[in-house]
Order: C-alpha cells, then sequence, then structure tokens
C-alpha cells in the first residue's frame, strides 16, 4: 500500500521539476501553453505540496503496517509460550 504512495510522490516531484522548468522557457517556445511563469511557479509548488504530503502518507502507512505486523507476531509468541506450559 505504502509504495503506490512512493510512486505518487516520486510522480508529483517529477511533474513539479518540469512545470518548474517551464518558468525559464520563453513564451515564444510555448505557444499554446500558458506563459505566464506565475501560473508554472504556482503549479510547481502545489505539486511539490502534493508530493511532500503522499510521502508523508506512505511513510506513515509503512509504519503502521509494521506494527500491526509486530503486535500479531508478538501475539501469536505469546500465545505458543503458554501452550508450551
Amino acid at each position: 500500500m505504502s509504495r503506490n504512495f512512493y510512486a505518487l510522490a516520486a510522480t508529483f516531484g517529477l511533474l513539479s521539476l518540469i512545470s518548474l522548468g517551464m518558468t525559464f522557457v520563453p513564451s515564444s517556445f510555448q505557444p499554446e501553453l500558458p506563459a505566464n511563469g506565475s501560473l508554472w511557479k504556482t503549479l510547481a509548488l502545489l505539486l511539490v505540496v502534493g508530493a511532500l504530503g503522499s510521502a508523508l502518507i506512505g511513510v506513515m502507512s509503512h509504519l503502521f503496517e509494521q506494527v500491526d505486523r509486530r503486535s500479531e507476531e508478538r501475539r501469536i509468541a505469546e500465545r505458543n509460550r503458554r501452550r508450551k506450559r
């Protein structure tokens, strides 16, 4: 599950780098695209925030999955220890 969020964060990060690069391209090279540099900067900022948010969700979901797995292992080990007595 967390791998999906990591992939989403990487995609957002790549798109933010592309949109940041578009601020440095002159408007003559982009006739059909918006030529306003502040629009590209705003889009890059929003994509970076999205990338950071999805990376945070990925890390937190990975941590919660690890906690669930370890608590399940601990519960099974405790049950096996009780049966041996």
